[in-house]
């Protein structure tokens, strides 16, 4: 398969997101990528919004919440095992880790993630 990619999920992380998160990268195409976020217990994530880029989380394991502010409509929505969401680009967001075991999550961003000024630290909830 010509141009495939594929990488082993890193034990340690690559980076840290701006709001706070282990990220580790894991593969990406001209489109999109995908990331590892992790909150450890009792993290709270500091509040963003994306300036163009589309988010899709899949939860892997552990508990939160999210909290969502998209126009005037916001929502906390539990994070469990096997929920999938969206985060659209101009929404608000903010996530945590209440339980006793770290919060993993799998995120898909369209386009790729272009860097650290893609996010920019708004009011949250927590």
């Amino acid at each position: 398969m010509s141009g495939a990619g594929e990488r082993q999920l890193p034990q340690l992380p690559d980076v840290t997101a701006p709001d706070g998160s282990e990220v580790r990268i894991l593969v990406s195409v001209p489109r999109g990528s995908m990331a590892h976020f992790r909150l450890q217990p009792g993290q709270v994530a500091q509040a963003i919004v994306h300036r163009s880029v589309d988010e899709l989380w899949y939860v892997i394991s552990g508990q939160g919440r999210i909290w969502r502010k998209e126009g005037g409509t916001e929502t906390v929505t539990d994070l469990v095992p096997g929920l999938s969401l969206t985060i659209p680009v101009g929404t608000s967001f903010q996530f945590r880790c209440d339980g006793a075991e770290p919060l993993d999550i799998v995120g898909v961003t369209m386009p790729p993630w272009p860097g650290a000024d893609e996010a920019v630290f708004v009011k949250g909830s927590w």
